[in-house]
């Protein structure tokens, strides 16, 4: 059986500032002082040493964070971009209230996130089952060729929710809210069983990583 360890990045200035972040890659997009300190404390809290290897998204931010959880470990790191975060097209950098307030019918008024029917509107944004799909395609490569590995997973809250979705088989994708920054959840894939199992969500508690 193959394990998953998802592990969302930092807090960023975007995050801070409300943005929609997607696949951004620049200066607004890297930990700011709250998120390296968030990566700090996962660090000291949740020791990776039993895990074979990290895999992380090729955005800079989940690289930073990365970087300081596995500062003890020094795990093997390689990047997959099936982990990056979903892209929202011309959204992109745009501000999660205005965007709300602008076209508030692909919105979920308790979320306030998007609904699988934003990439109607948004020019080249990427729709819900894309994301989900190149997941689990993720997640079954690396059950086939690791096949009994624990795999430390460094990603974007969208695309860690993919993944739960993806192992839930569920169809009600706004019945998730997204992982906080520096949350864990554990997914396992089995080769036996053909079957994913969810063992825990956005967890924090250092004593049951």
């Amino acid at each position: 059986m193959t394990t998953f360890y998802f592990v969302r990045h930092g807090q960023t200035v975007a995050n801070a500032l409300g943005l929609k972040q997607g696949t951004i890659n620049d200066d607004m997009t890297h930990l700011n002082s709250v998120g390296e300190a968030q990566a700090e404390h996962l660090h000291r809290q949740f020791d990776i040493s039993f895990a074979d290897q990290i895999i992380i998204s090729p955005l800079d931010r989940t690289r930073e964070t990365a970087l300081i959880l596995n500062d003890t470990a020094r795990l093997p790191l390689t990047t997959d971009k099936r982990l990056l975060e979903i892209s929202y097209g011309s959204w992109d950098g745009q501000p999660n209230a205005q965007l709300e307030a602008e076209h508030p019918s692909v919105f979920d008024p308790l979320l306030h996130d998007v609904l699988p029917d934003y990439a109607q509107l948004a020019h080249d944004g990427e729709t819900f089952a894309h994301v989900n799909a190149r997941v689990n395609d993720f997640m079954h490569d690396m059950a086939a060729s690791h096949p009994t590995d624990n795999i430390i997973v460094v990603s974007h809250g969208f695309t860690i929710k993919a993944a739960t979705l993806v192992a839930t088989k569920s169809t009600e994708p706004m019945s998730i809210p997204e992982p906080d920054n520096t949350s864990v959840t554990k997914i396992s894939f089995s080769e036996e069983t053909m079957r994913y199992y969810l063992w825990y969500y956005n967890r924090f508690d250092a004593q049951t990583y």
